[in-house]
């Protein structure tokens, strides 16, 4: 079993940066995937950033040029940096890991977008 801890989260002006954290429980060996979806009210959750044991990352569209995700091996951890931020970047954001056939969650945190 693997638990994920999630940080970061906050209230943030437009144009603003946030840095999203996620930490995984225990050591991770072989192939896995982690990254980040996001659910806004009354929306679907949507992937935002993924990365692979690998180092090959995938963007959504709509954040491609704004976000960078990032690994840290030696602390099992996920960054997600989020720049220039807008108001409809607002949501609760959960991270994920992909591994062995299974897909752990993040509790979530919530990023508010408001002037």
């Amino acid at each position: 079993q693997v638990e994920l801890v999630e940080s970061g989260g906050g209230l943030v002006q437009p144009g603003g940066s946030l840095r999203l954290s996620c930490a995984a429980s225990a050591t991770i060996f072989g192939i896995y995937t982690m990254g980040w979806y996001r659910q806004a009210p009354g929306k679907q959750r949507e992937l935002v950033a993924s990365i692979t044991s690998r180092g090959s990352t995938d963007y959504a569209d709509s954040v491609k040029g704004r976000f960078t995700i990032s690994r840290e091996n030696a602390q099992n951890t996920v960054y997600l940096q989020m720049n220039s931020l807008k108001p409809e970047d607002t949501a609760v954001y959960y991270c994920f890991l992909d591994f062995r056939t299974r897909t752990y969650w993040g509790q979530g945190t919530q990023v508010t977008v408001s002037s």
